[in-house]
């Protein structure tokens, strides 16, 4: 095994991470939500804070590190069309997915506290849930654009 087969394999498990983790989280959140339940959606919510911090946000790191070393490994310049285009994409999806953390802690400490309260979710609750779903279309929609990209190398 090579070293560069070695860092191929790390950076194709990363974007595997990034995408599986933000489906399941996408996933679950939404059933958790549909249920209207403070206290499931507390625990999910909880769940997917930690997963995002651990999975994602590991793979998040590992792939401008890893993408790096194989353009160094592989002498790819960095002013290949289609390597700016999915660092343009990298950038873009961070800006939709840091707000998104913020939002799903948020979300989780609101349906704790109605949780705690046995009242219903407070309003600010649902709209942070809308606009977290909304987010997650163009951050997912970039990532998988990138991932194309990193496979097709089209251009």
């Amino acid at each position: 095994m090579t070293l560069y087969f070695l860092v191929k394999f790390l950076h194709a498990l990363g974007a595997i991470v990034i995408l599986g983790t933000g489906t399941g989280i996408a996933f679950f959140m939404l059933m958790a939500h549909r249920t209207d339940n403070a206290e499931f959606i507390a625990r999910t919510a909880s769940v997917v804070v930690v997963a995002d911090a651990i999975f994602t946000l590991s793979a998040v790191i590992l792939q401008p590190v890893t993408g790096g070393l194989l353009m160094m490994l592989s002498a790819t310049p960095i002013t290949e069309r289609w390597l700016l285009a999915s660092l343009a994409l990298y950038v873009f999806a961070g800006l939709f997915w840091i707000p998104v953390i913020f939002m799903q802690i948020e979300m989780r400490d609101l349906a704790r506290k109605a949780a705690e309260q046995r009242v219903a979710l407070p309003q600010r609750y649902f709209t942070l849930f809308r606009r977290w779903f909304a987010f997650g279309f163009p951050g997912f929609g970039a990532t998988m654009a990138i991932l194309w990209l990193m496979i097709a190398k089209p251009f």
